[in-house]
């Protein structure tokens, strides 16, 4: 087993903070200048550690297109203010899911997540355009803090 240092959370410390879902900031790659980042409600399926988002879409979005695209994904926070503070830092690309060769994996991914419904349109959700993406991380790595009191 590997030597981890105490600020590191393990696979499962990791896999419960993020439950099947919740909310983070999603950075989005951009050539020509700084990334734009995004509040994000996401879907987590820790069997195969596989996130789920639910983007937004339209002639009015910024993002751009989001298939192949290179991400940064943090989930940060704590259940109640006894807590130690953690946050889960996930990095590759987004796959659409509408994708032949990912569809079907994305359905049966997407069974076992929750992503909640955060209402920050200014109009009905329903009438909002939404496309469903996956990432599969080349990179997940999860932290939190410890007391370094004597």
């Amino acid at each position: 087993m590997a030597d981890t240092s105490p600020t590191e959370m393990t696979a499962e410390e990791r896999d419960a903070f993020l439950g099947a879902g919740g909310t983070g900031v999603l950075s989005l790659a951009s050539a020509e200048g700084p990334p734009h980042a995004i509040p994000v409600s996401y879907g987590y399926d820790a069997e195969g550690t596989t996130f789920y988002f639910g983007l937004a879409v339209g002639p009015d979005s910024e993002k751009g297109e989001l298939a192949d695209r290179p991400v940064t994904f943090v989930s940060y926070g704590r259940e109640d203010t006894a807590e130690n503070w953690r946050s889960v830092v996930a990095k590759g690309r987004l796959e659409a899911t509408t994708e032949e060769s990912a569809a079907l994996e994305s359905l049966e991914g997407l069974q076992q997540v929750h992503i909640p419904l955060v209402d920050i349109f200014g109009r009905p959700a329903k009438d909002v355009p939404f496309e469903f993406y996956r990432l599969v991380p080349d990179e997940l790595t999860g932290r939190q803090e410890t007391s370094t009191a004597v």
